[in-house]
């Protein structure tokens, strides 16, 4: 078993798909035509970034109270971690792309980290390896993603 996707609430799918796969450098899985349960046109959006088993449906925002959440969709938290082997290269062609970051590099035991804002305005993390682990520190899947502090 495995969690396939999670929707990502998006204003637009083209933009959205331009900043995942020009930006982030994901790939584009899937874009079909779809409809909504009453009928109305629609997309099927996945994106992935490479090597990921779990992707990302981008869902277009339908009805206010979905556009309210975009942006917001973790209630301000980090809600999406990011996780690359080289992390200067991907940090740097992020903000020479114009990417906002809200806080700047720093270590932690689990990794270098910096927290950058997507096209909708959800915080995610930026991961990395980490340099040096803390010593004697226990490694647990939690602490790992970031999810312990």
């Amino acid at each position: 078993m495995r969690i396939d996707l999670v929707a990502l609430i998006v204003d637009e799918y083209d933009p959205a798909i331009a900043f995942f796969t020009d930006i982030l450098g994901f790939h584009l899985v899937e874009d079909s035509p779809s409809l909504t349960t009453d009928g109305r046109p629609k997309r099927w959006v996945v994106v992935r970034p490479p090597g990921a088993q779990t992707g990302i449906l981008l869902a277009r925002a339908d009805g206010e109270d979905q556009r309210a959440a975009i942006g917001n969709q973790v209630a301000g938290r980090v809600g999406f971690f990011y996780r690359v082997d080289d992390f200067d290269s991907i940090h740097r062609r992020m903000i020479e792309a114009g990417v906002t970051f809200v806080r700047e590099p720093r270590s932690e035991p689990y990794g270098r980290v910096a927290v950058f804002l997507d096209i909708a305005g959800n915080r995610w993390d930026l991961l990395g390896p980490t340099d040096c682990a803390a010593p004697g520190r226990v490694r647990s899947e939690s602490s790992a993603a970031g999810l312990d502090q």
